[in-house]
């Protein structure tokens, strides 16, 4: 019988509530379900809140009675911030959070790399968020609660899997006893350390790293910008990596590098901590100033990533798929574009508007993405803590040379996590004019946010279904553009039509936005009207023409719902 603990885990600044547990005897026996999602970290609740907005059902498991313990992922990009803002909690994000754009990186006593994020009028959000994972649990949640789509069970434990043709039987343990469900697809969203890959005994690719870094929030004042900190080789830890950031309500992220040989058990008694963190505060001028530990934990870096994401009825996503260092702010955010893409293309196929070969198409385009970012992040794990002596070597003359020769300090950049393109996906219109263009985003890429007014972007009407920007100063849509979208609308497929660059009301279009300046047409690369772009339902660019007809719009939609 399942018992997690009713205790509230300890914090300094955060109120963790306990929650009561689901307990099948209040409930009538359980229905097949459509979608069950084992997990309710970032992955998991995002997963939900998209299938919800595409109308699916889900039921989410959720072992434990409250969210995840410690600040964990605390450094949210913009592009996660445009996921967060379609699923309804980016604003209190936003209001709660600290945004910054740079990153220092310091070799004795020396700044000899500053990055600097891109940030322009047309971005609603800053290239980086700081704030605390249990803050933006805390407003998933609310999310999920105010979602009549989503059935939330607190302290459930998947414990077994068994897969036929069709549907995957679950056996669900809590506080009360065991019951039994049945599902047609099963998202396994249970992290790291998933129970469901080793049940099903899934083996992943890539490299583990030797060595260890210490995480602990400390609260402390410090005067210093929210920025990123990073201290390589420094006297009191040397040969290895100190990272620092601020986050909200007083409390600093203090990363560090441990010797080689020392345990984690070692790297976390008291005496050890406060050691370490009294000797970098002191190098960084503020030695004796008074501090208070709130969490602190250890882990290593890995690079790692299953080869499929559908394995039968079960569907991977988040860490739970792919294992990814901290360098770079790639875990959460990742773990949202994987639950973004799952979600709308789930919801596709439960809703019968594609056939199952558009899973297959989500597990493709996200191991891609997975792939490109262990490359990147190998590349800045490698600079982080050298995992050979010719490794070593080569980095330590780069901190050398770095004091005097401005050409090595670009390879401090620490290669931020990037939304993937899907340049090569099979959702992409190979009869479009892709090729054609001289700018604006190509086939796969996020969009490109424009402001349109002091708090109106565009990015504030896109989402929740597929959307066709067509560039037009006419009055009305060509006929046979309108009739196409009926058709498509008629048989379930949501598509809004935005029309672009007219003065007024554009007939046929949901919604048209002028573009008196020809901002919108520069971003775009659209040269004249007739132009348009088509966007999947996670706004990434599946087709784009300089002239659409009818048959080019129905040729998009049906390669990018593949049955």
């Amino acid at each position: 019988m399942h018992q997690p603990t009713t205790e509230a885990r300890p914090s300094i600044y955060y109120p963790y509530q306990v929650f009561a547990p689901w307990l099948p005897s209040a409930h009538p026996p359980q229905a097949r379900q459509r979608v069950v999602i084992a997990g309710s970290g970032p992955a998991g609740m995002v997963t939900a809140l998209e299938l919800a907005r595409h109308g699916v059902p889900s039921v989410v498991l959720e072992s434990e009675l409250q969210v995840s313990q410690g600040s964990r992922a605390i450094v949210f990009t913009r592009r996660s911030m445009e996921i967060l803002q379609q699923v309804g909690v980016a604003q209190r994000m936003s209001e709660q959070g600290l945004p910054w754009r740079f990153g220092n990186s310091y070799y004795r006593g020396q700044r000899v790399f500053r990055m600097e994020a891109p940030h322009d009028s047309d971005d609603r959000f800053y290239p980086m968020l700081n704030i605390q994972q249990q803050y933006m649990e805390e407003y998933l949640l609310d999310a999920c609660a105010a979602q009549p789509l989503i059935d939330f069970r607190w302290g459930n434990k998947l414990v077994q899997i068994e897969q036929e043709e069709g549907v995957a039987h679950l056996q669900i343990d809590t506080p009360e006893g065991p019951y039994a469900m049945d599902t047609d697809w099963l998202v396994a969203a249970d992290g790291g350390r998933s129970e469901i890959r080793t049940a099903l005994e899934l083996k992943m690719e890539g490299a583990s790293y030797e060595g260890f870094f210490v995480i602990a929030d400390i609260r402390i004042a410090l005067p210093l910008p929210t920025e990123r900190l990073a201290f390589f080789d420094p006297d009191w830890n040397p040969g290895n990596t100190i990272l620092m950031h601020r986050e909200p309500h007083g409390i600093w992220r203090v990363d560090y590098q441990l010797p080689p040989g020392e345990t984690p058990e070692q790297a976390l008694r008291p005496e050890s901590l406060k050691a370490r963190i009294d000797a970098q505060l002191a190098m960084i001028g503020h030695a004796g100033t008074p501090w208070e530990m709130d969490w602190s934990s250890v882990y290593s870096a890995r690079t790692l990533t299953l080869p499929d994401y559908v394995h039968g009825r079960v569907l991977f996503t988040g860490d739970a798929a792919h294992l990814l260092p901290i360098f770079g702010v790639r875990g959460a955010n990742t773990a949202f574009q994987d639950a973004q893409a799952l979600g709308w293309q789930l919801g596709c196929v439960v809703k019968g508007l594609a056939g199952e070969k558009l899973l297959a198409n989500y597990s493709t385009e996200r191991v891609g993405a997975a792939r490109e970012i262990i490359d990147e992040a190998g590349k800045s794990t490698r600079f982080m803590t050298p995992p050979s002596r010719g490794f070593r070597l080569l980095r330590d003359a780069v901190l050398s040379l770095s004091l005097s020769q401005g050409f090595v300090r670009p390879l401090y950049h620490w290669r931020t996590s990037r939304p993937h393109e899907y340049s090569g996906s099979v959702l992409n219109s190979p009869g479009d004019d892709n090729a054609l263009f001289s700018a604006g985003p190509a086939h796969g890429a996020p969009p490109r946010n424009i402001r349109l007014s002091a708090d109106d972007f565009l990015l504030d009407h896109l989402g929740g279904g597929f959307d066709l920007l067509y560039f037009t100063e006419a009055p009305a849509l060509p006929e046979a553009l309108q009739q196409v979208v009926v058709a498509a609308r008629a048989r379930g497929v949501p598509l809004k039509v935005i029309a672009v660059g007219a003065p007024g009301p554009v007939a046929g279009a949901d919604l048209s936005l002028p573009d008196a300046d020809g901002h919108f047409r520069q971003r775009y690369g659209v040269p004249a009207s007739g132009a348009a772009y088509l966007l999947r339902p996670d706004q990434h660019v599946c087709a784009r023409w300089l002239t659409l007809d009818a048959h080019r719009l129905q040729a998009a939609l049906n390669t990018a719902l593949p049955q």
